[in-house]
């Protein structure tokens, strides 16, 4: 049984000394993870409590069959993507009760584009071991050094960077596709 199948099992089980441990150590990069979408911190801390509320209130219902942090950061993109949804339809119909009837501002086209390439990184992620992914998520999210993570994930500095090599290959692998 891998670490994160186990960490399921034992949050399925009720146990919240496990859920605490995986929200202190996921919440930060998280957090970090929805701001880069939704552009406010307050939102962005909400849409990941949101989610660890939700999470621990389905727990018995709890499956996840691929990597558990990639399974976190598919469900904050997926709650991002509903939040920033939700922006639109306000401020749709926030014009629509205004007099005039305003073009789309040539940014829509931009957050299209960052939103698909937001969604590769989240697809990237959930495809990668659940160590390499959390390792990629310290370097670029957190903004943590390999020697840094090392010694917080307790490996060599070797394994971390064996593990950017994979996740940087992955990377390049679905970006030269587009």
């Amino acid at each position: 049984m891998t670490q994160a199948s186990e960490i399921v099992r034992k949050i399925r089980q009720g146990d919240i000394r496990e859920f605490e441990s995986l929200f202190r150590s996921s919440y930060t990069s998280l957090v970090k993870y929805a701001n880069s979408f939704v552009k406010d911190q307050d939102s962005a801390e909400e849409i990941v409590q949101d989610l660890f509320f939700r999470l621990w209130q389905e727990r018995k219902k709890l499956n996840i069959k691929s990597s558990l942090t990639g399974y976190l950061f598919r469900a904050v993109h997926n709650r991002c993507l509903h939040y920033i949804g939700h922006l639109k339809v306000v401020e749709r119909h926030s014009m629509e009760m205004s007099a005039g009837n305003h073009p789309v501002s040539p940014e829509a086209d931009q957050a299209l584009n960052l939103r698909e390439l937001q969604d590769k990184i989240a697809a990237v992620l959930e495809r990668l071991p659940e160590r390499c992914g959390k390792i990629f998520c310290m370097n670029r999210f957190d903004g943590l050094k390999y020697s840094e993570i090392a010694e917080k994930l307790s490996v060599s500095v070797k394994t971390v960077e064996a593990c950017m090599g994979k996740a940087l290959k992955e990377f390049r692998k679905i970006l030269s596709e587009t």
